[in-house]
């Protein structure tokens, strides 16, 4: 909240009313009765203003701001932000809210006009989304006061400059957590799979939620209760689910404003999560030239912020990924059978084929499912009509890439290695189908 910093702007309004003046006086030299209105017109313009400045400037009154804005921001989603204007003025005013926003937004333009009553509290509400990781310093909140003449403005600024880290997206996570706490993850796009076997301890006793299995319903809790109930079983124990974030340069590539590397950071985050509410641990290792960090699996409280708190601070710095090292850190501090889980990207045959031995070594240890990227505007180039030989030309490269894609996920297969071919935006939906179907199967 500030009242302390004000200064006196000249509006638009009278900037107008000046050209007019000016015009009136020129006007005067071929028609004198116009140079009479010209000095009338000017000593009201005079009056107008001094009564403007005094109202504004020395009334006893303010306009109190207070920024009210989260500790932290999630990435890729819409963040919630609002600030409280309350008038002190004995009178109604007009306002133009001025945020000094930060520079990662490129708006340079952001403005909420609005009048106020004497005495009113008003709480302008907007939303920011953050396309990348970091510490965002806001600048400070500026208000332009006018009155009812509105010659001049009075700029009240506060003293409310801060910085909000941005987090991987947390609100996603949280999205699915409740989810698939209440059993409605198909409402996300989450597939429903039929888990194998009963290989299942009892967990409790729950409410029937829409969509539950018939055969698990407890019919002498049901009875008892007078509403139908089901057990609810967990897995008989936990497994380790790692997930491996390549941040080499392949890592950098764009979509829809974001990189690739923060696609596979907020769906590590989200898959983490979920793994540890199936009562798996989860853990993680970043590399690109070398490890960056590394964070055993676990399943203990505090857990999930210290994954949050390593994703945080992860860049690419645009190096070739060395897989080598990978795989020795892998097998020097993962002694348990684990599920891995690879974010990459291979464009080409050529790059995937070089680091082929290295993800074979590592499928002959854990169970491997390596995680990369369909190129969607490569699939709308492949749809679109060719006009021309250039677009032949152009059309046939991208079905070229498309091939190869399909090539690296059928090799992999063949290999013994599962592989998950994912559009950026769909990636979390469609690792967390994988994950199930994988719980579902046994595999680990």
């Amino acid at each position: 909240m500030s009242k302390g910093y004000r200064k006196i702007y000249l509006n638009k309004r009278f900037f107008g009313a000046l050209f007019t003046l000016v015009l009136l006086f020129a006007l005067g030299y071929p028609f004198p009765w116009m140079y009479n209105l010209a000095k009338i017109t000017l000593l009201i313009l005079s009056i107008l203003l001094v009564t403007d400045i005094l109202w504004l400037r020395f009334s006893k009154g303010t306009i109190d701001i207070r920024r009210n804005a989260p500790a932290r921001f999630s990435m890729g989603d819409d963040n919630p932000m609002s600030v409280t204007l309350s008038n002190t003025f004995p009178y109604k005013i007009h306002y133009e809210l001025i945020e000094e926003l930060p520079f990662q937004f490129q708006k340079r333009d952001f403005s909420l006009k609005g009048d106020l009553r004497a005495g009113q509290h008003i709480t302008r509400d907007y939303l920011l989304k953050p396309l990348s990781r970091g510490a965002y310093h806001f600048g400070q909140s500026n208000v332009y006061v006018t009155g009812s003449i509105k010659l001049i403005s009075l700029r009240i600024k506060a003293n409310n400059e801060q910085v909000i880290p941005v987090y991987p997206s947390f609100i996603s996570m949280r999205q699915f957590e409740l989810m698939s706490i209440s059993n409605r993850l198909e409402e996300l796009g989450i597939k429903r799979i039929r888990r194998l076997g009963q290989h299942s301890d009892f967990d409790q006793i729950r409410e029937y939620v829409p969509g539950d299995d018939s055969r698990i319903v407890n019919w002498k809790a049901t009875a008892r209760k007078a509403s139908l109930m089901v057990n609810q079983y967990q897995d008989e124990r936990s497994q380790q689910v790692i997930s491996l974030i390549d941040m080499g340069r392949v890592m950098e590539m764009p979509f829809n404003g974001m990189s690739l590397l923060d696609y596979a950071i907020n769906a590590s985050l989200v898959i983490s999560n979920i793994a540890m509410l199936k009562h798996d641990r989860a853990g993680l290792i970043t590399f690109s030239k070398q490890i960056h960090s590394l964070l055993p699996a676990e399943r203990r409280g505090g857990h999930l912020q210290r994954i949050m708190d390593v994703l945080y601070n992860q860049q690419t710095n645009f190096m070739e990924s060395s897989y080598e090292a990978l795989y020795a850190t892998v097998t020097a501090k993962i002694k348990q059978r684990s599920l891995l889980i690879l974010y990459t990207n291979f464009e080409g045959l050529p790059s995937w084929r070089r680091q082929l031995p290295y993800l074979k070594k590592l499928a002959a240890k854990h169970l491997l499912l390596v995680v990369f990227f369909e190129n969607t505007e490569i699939g709308q180039i492949v749809n679109r009509r060719s006009t021309c030989i250039e677009e032949v030309y152009i059309n046939t490269i991208a079905r070229k890439f498309m091939h190869d894609k399909k090539v690296i996920v059928n090799e992999l297969k063949r290999a013994g290695i599962l592989a998950l071919l994912s559009p950026p935006e769909g990636l979390s939906v469609n690792l967390i189908n994988k994950y199930l179907e994988i719980k579902a199967r046994e595999l680990i």
